[in-house]
């Protein structure tokens, strides 16, 4: 049986802040730090659960969610692999903006439609937006085209889906050898886009789930890659609590 553990970043300074935040590269806040040590403590403690190789995104949050998790764990010796592939879902103009004025400019329904819907993309970033991150030294290997402007959670499963294939797939079958797993540390969308394809969740149900930060969730999947069992490590109470809290953040005071 093949073991996967998906792990969101913990609470950066933008979710704090209510803003979008997309590509925008920034840093956990210290909230953030302890939700990814707690998350480390709950891979630590669970039976049967022997971590060999770790995949990020590029983008800092995810990565010192991971550092921090596999120190907690420790697990910090693992062999990593990242890839843009796994970044979250790019947000357009919408990057830097506070979620609750956005719902106040264009209304509930638009909002929703942007930060939930599967087809409906954020107006792509402006020329003049100050989050371009064309010049950004991890994406300067990358051809142009692949570089969005804005995304909707269609296209992050266009692009993260390729890459479990040809990525973590292989070390999922390499570790399950000898009974090890493989852990992801993502965004909220990017972990959407691969719990579709893997849960075969249709277009509406998947804009229904909301993925909280720093739980890990932990999926064993038959060898033909069906999904036997999956659930969060932990209390699910807690689990679902933190879930319904990321699906209120649009409902925050902006002052």
């Amino acid at each position: 049986m093949l073991d996967l553990v998906l792990i969101r970043h913990g609470q950066s300074t933008w979710n704090a802040e209510n803003l979008f935040t997309g590509w925008v590269d920034v840093d956990l806040t210290p909230a953030g730090e302890a939700e990814a040590r707690a998350g480390g403590e709950l891979l630590a403690a669970t039976d049967g659960l022997d971590l060999r190789v770790l995949h990020t995104s590029l983008l800092t949050r995810a990565i010192r969610t991971a550092e921090l998790a596999l120190a907690a764990a420790g697990r910090s010796w693992l062999p990593v692999r990242r890839d843009w592939r796994l970044n979250e879902r790019h947000y357009g103009d919408l990057q830097g903006k506070n979620k609750a004025q956005v719902k106040q400019e264009f209304g509930a329904e638009q909002l929703q439609l942007w930060r939930r819907g599967y087809d409906t993309p954020p107006p792509p970033l402006s020329p003049d937006n100050p989050w371009e991150v064309a010049d950004d030294p991890r994406y300067r290997d990358l051809d142009p085209a692949d570089l969005p402007r804005t995304e909707c959670l269609k296209d992050v499963v266009a692009r993260t889906v390729p890459y479990w294939e040809s990525a973590i797939v292989p070390d999922l079958r390499a570790t399950a050898v000898h009974g090890g797993a493989v852990l992801v540390a993502a965004h909220g969308n990017s972990i959407r886009a691969l719990r579709k394809h893997l849960e075969q969740r249709s277009d509406d149900a998947i804009t229904e789930l909301e993925v909280p930060t720093g739980i890990p969730f932990r999926m064993r999947l038959d060898d033909d890659l069906t999904v036997r069992a999956a659930d969060y490590l932990g209390d699910p109470e807690a689990a679902a609590a933190a879930a319904a809290a990321v699906a209120r953040q649009a409902d925050q005071p902006t002052d």
